[in-house]
């Protein structure tokens, strides 16, 4: 929801209005920009369809799409109060309501962990093997906006948080009723954990291309990026990375008996990615950024290659 900040005038002369506190944290939580929670929610479904071997049933549906929408929005507010000292230095962040002083650190938490809860909410209708998953997943998504002062490419630690909804599809829609650390493996196959990994290649592709928006503000405050890890082999990785997602997935799918209709789905993807390169090669600001807005649309493709391979048996 755009708004002016409160110091601004309107073209009258007088002092705009401060927008409220519902418009504070609508941006906060990044409302009006769904990208980011549909980067989250087709590789989940993806594995959603795959576990039940076809459409999962409402239930679960809701489950990971509410569940998903609500934990990219936790997300972003625990990571703008531990970005809140970078951010106001980084052209593209440095308006964020918590980073400007609108929204204090303590709303900004508060805000994060009520979503928090009620995606857990959502969780305890499912399963034992789901529930557990879901505390590893949520200890993950929290550890990744401190990784990137200690890890060179913290992009892999987003990629395990962005793909951890892959394994808990898996235990939601084949996990029973039993506690204990042996559910998880019950419940969640070994190629579960390959899909996750592929996913992975995915996350640093599209979050790549992310960091390479930032790169000159990165370089100044010191943060650690895989654009500025990778220097000038960020484009060939970005491409390699984007191979290995969909090799990997290819493979994967048909070893688990997706046909070619998944098949076309992949190629689908691999167009994109093909188009995407023609807007980072020059490694232009604003063809990096366009592409993150579009990445969605790749796992669009794969997602609608196995739902349509599965619904047409």
């Amino acid at each position: 929801m755009p708004y002016r900040p409160s110091n601004c005038a309107d073209v009258t002369g007088l002092a705009a209005a401060p927008p409220s506190r519902l418009a504070l944290y609508l941006d906060l939580i990044r409302w009006d920009r769904p990208a980011g929670w549909l980067l989250l929610l087709w590789p989940s479904l993806s594995a959603l369809w795959i576990a039940a071997d076809g459409f999962p049933g409402w239930h679960l549906l809701a489950v990971f799409v509410l569940g998903t929408i609500l934990m990219r929005c936790a997300g972003c507010c625990v990571n703008d109060v531990a970005d809140r000292a970078f951010d106001r230095h980084v052209k593209r962040t440095a308006m964020r309501p918590v980073t400007r002083g609108d929204v204090s650190v303590r709303e900004a938490l508060t805000l994060g962990a009520l979503l928090s809860l009620g995606a857990f909410a959502l969780v305890l209708s499912t399963n034992p093997a789901a529930i557990q998953l879901s505390v590893v997943a949520l200890a993950v998504s929290i550890g990744y906006p401190f990784a990137k002062r200690v890890v060179a490419m913290p992009q892999a630690v987003l990629g395990v948080a962005f793909s951890f909804g892959v394994p808990m599809a898996f235990a939601a829609a084949l996990g029973g009723s039993e506690w204990g650390l042996s559910a998880i493996p019950a419940a969640v196959p070994s190629f579960a954990w390959w899909l996750l990994l592929g996913n992975l290649f995915w996350v640093l592709a599209y979050d790549t291309e992310y960091a390479m928006v930032d790169r000159d503000d990165d370089i100044k405050i010191g943060i650690k990026t895989s654009a500025l890890t990778l220097g000038r082999l960020d484009v060939a990785a970005v491409m390699g990375f984007y191979a290995a997602y969909l090799v990997s997935w290819a493979l994967l799918g048909r070893s688990m008996g997706l046909g070619n209709v998944y098949l076309l789905g992949i190629a689908a993807a691999a167009l994109q990615a093909m188009w995407h390169y023609t807007l980072i090669c020059t490694c232009t600001r604003e063809g990096c950024f366009r592409t993150i807005r579009l990445n969605h649309w790749v796992g669009f493709a794969v997602f609608a290659g196995v739902a349509l391979d599965l619904g047409l048996r």
